[in-house]
């Protein structure tokens, strides 16, 4: 008794001391920052810890592999394609470029990777589709670790792990950010720009970063400065020095990015070409993006934010009540965005993309802020994410890609019959990829749509001139067996209208494709190959 009653004497004398009692802590390896003192050590990355970084980049390289559909065609005919034309002289560029609406610095980047493989002789078909989508893997991964840096710089690491979480599991982010999409690059460099902005509480501040990130972005689809307006408003009234801050960071970064710009597309388009404002002319003030489709200004509200917010959406709402005040440009930059892509009639989930990664911080407060239900709350935004992910990445729109397997087959084959095939595509302009995904100067064709640029009454383009009547049309075309392809790839809903030309020309089934589970108009369940035998 006396020992135990001399301990209990010893610990009271003890804890009256002054002295501070420090309780050992267990951090999560995943998310812990190395050690101060230690930055630039082998346990750090990116100015996080390595192992962060290694899964982020990992998660992102499974995330590209187990994307095996295909969105929009603009991620090939507006990268890859024109990346393959620019390195090994064949393929096609579509009329924007013949019209200097697009520029070739972002296609550049990818024919780099192309002339890179071209001079290792490792060009193969497998590697020119892959190598891309690797490397656009890659950039989204960075951007990932640096939206969790930045977060963590502004609140703390708890509130990090949970904005971190959110944008890893966005089933949007999952489908859009392995893709050589425009718009894809446009977000990346969105988060890298953020990164350096000048946000209450940010240690990163850098305007010269943040405004030639914002420029480049600027470069590479021009739209990609609307959620920057308001941003940099704020910054320019918030800014003692204005005179300064345009002076010596706005006007030479605009310049320089500029020239660079127009240097690239004078070398490429053989003439000086101000392509930036070429797209804004045509998509924004003569607003003939509606040829591609329109829908009503209320579109992005009902369906394209919630779509592309998923499950987020309750989260995004109540985080938006959460968020302390310096939060609120980034609410205005999504409000904005938003209203502004509504005025323009052509409309598409990607166009707001760039500002997923914003709804990402309100949602990840909006997690840090629960208590009692946190718990089912992650259950249900990680399943419902998932189910969307795969389902859109493996299954949704896979006959674009698969098709190029069978295309492909026709040009691994060097016997003297093979040789002479050709391959005529009659699906809606720009269905598969073209010659990124085949890579031989295999004769192919497909139904063209080009817009109407100089106002002709009841335009018809060539896709729309065959859907009117496929077979007439067709007995026209090829009014001749010698002009008749060897290979004919069309979707299931047109075979019944031309099965009799089908019939008299010999031609034979010799593949079905599964595409989609929500066939629409022109776009049919599965894609037929027919072979002319």
């Amino acid at each position: 008794m006396e020992r135990v009653g001399g301990s209990l004497f010893f610990r009271r004398r003890r804890s009256s001391s002054p002295e501070t009692v420090k309780l050992r802590k267990r951090k999560s390896v995943l998310y812990s920052s190395p050690p101060e003192g230690r930055a630039g050590s082998r346990f750090d990355l990116l100015g996080e810890n390595i192992y962060l970084v290694l899964f982020t980049i990992a998660l992102r390289i499974l995330n590209c592999f187990l994307i095996q559909t295909s969105f929009v065609p603009d991620e090939y005919w507006q990268s890859l394609e024109v990346a393959h034309h620019m390195v090994f002289n064949y393929g096609y560029l579509t009329w924007e470029w013949a019209e200097g609406l697009r520029g070739y610095s972002y296609p550049l980047i990818f024919a780099s990777i192309y002339k890179i493989l071209y001079l290792f002789a490792k060009d193969s078909v497998q590697l020119l589709i892959w190598v891309p989508r690797l490397a656009q893997a890659l950039l989204s991964a960075v951007a990932d670790v640096k939206l969790y840096s930045l977060v963590k710089q502004l609140e703390n690491q708890e509130m990090a792990k949970w904005v971190f979480f959110c944008q890893l599991c966005s089933w949007f982010t999952w489908y859009c950010c392995t893709r050589t999409l425009t718009n894809t690059m446009e977000t990346v460099l969105t988060i890298f720009a953020l990164f350096y902005y000048p946000l209450e509480g940010s240690k990163s501040v850098n305007s010269f970063m943040y405004s030639s990130l914002v420029a480049l972005a600027f470069i590479i689809r021009p739209t990609a400065v609307i959620p920057w307006i308001p941003l940099l408003f704020r910054h320019f009234w918030q800014e003692q020095k204005k005179l300064d801050l345009v002076l010596q960071h706005f006007i030479p970064v605009g310049l320089v990015t500029l020239g660079f710009s127009l240097i690239i597309d004078r070398i490429f388009f053989g003439q000086w070409t101000f392509v930036q404002l070429n797209f804004l002319k045509f998509n924004v003030l003569k607003n003939l993006g509606k040829f591609y489709g329109a829908h009503p200004w209320h579109w992005y509200v009902c369906q394209g934010f919630p779509v592309i917010l998923g499950t987020h959406l309750p989260f995004f709402i109540h985080g938006c009540f959460l968020t302390p005040r310096r939060y609120r440009i980034l609410l205005v930059a999504v409000v904005w965005t938003v209203l502004v892509y509504s005025l323009l009639s052509h409309k598409e989930f990607r166009f707001i993309y760039p500002i997923l990664p914003f709804c990402m911080v309100f949602c990840g407060h909006s997690l840090n802020h629960l208590k009692t239900w946190k718990k089912p709350a992650l259950s249900f935004l990680f399943l419902s994410n998932v189910v969307l992910a795969l389902y859109t990445g493996l299954i949704h729109q896979r006959g674009s890609l698969d098709v190029m397997t069978h295309i492909q087959e026709l040009c691994d084959n060097n016997s003297l019959n093979q040789s002479s095939a050709s391959v005529f595509v009659m699906m809606p302009c720009h269905s598969i990829p073209y010659y990124s995904h085949v890579h031989c100067p295999l004769p192919m064709r497909f139904l063209q749509c080009p817009p109407d640029l100089i106002g002709k009454e009841n335009y018809l383009d060539e896709a729309d001139k065959f859907y009117l009547n496929p077979l007439s049309w067709l007995n026209k075309e090829f009014s001749s067996d010698i002009l008749l392809p060897t290979h004919l790839i069309i979707f299931s809903v047109l075979e019944e209208e031309i099965k009799t030309f089908l019939i008299t020309n010999g031609y034979k089934r010799t593949a079905v494709i599964f595409h989609t589970h929500l066939p629409e108009g022109r776009t049919g369940s599965h894609i037929y190959i027919y072979e002319r035998k």
